[in-house]
């Protein structure tokens, strides 16, 4: 299916300069995107969030505790 899209000609030009350096067209992109909002992208997202689910908890910090103003701290 065609689809026409009202894009400003700046916008669409520098999307373009990015896309083209990592190989992509603006049309891939929109397509992309389209699948990810429809929840039919390729599966990445739950290969990602399981691999996240199985190192989640495996950490230790050897009884460290987040302290915001060492955190922040200027020197």
């Amino acid at each position: 299916m065609n689809v026409t899209l009202s894009i400003d000609e700046r916008t669409l030009e520098r999307a373009r300069e990015k896309l083209r350096a990592v190989g992509k067209s603006v049309n891939e992109e929109i397509r992309e995107h389209l699948r990810h909002i429809a929840g039919e992208d390729d599966g990445n997202a739950g290969r990602w969030s399981e691999e996240l689910r199985s190192l989640s908890g495996t950490g230790d910090s050897h009884g460290w505790r987040f302290n915001r103003d060492e955190i922040y701290e200027r020197r």
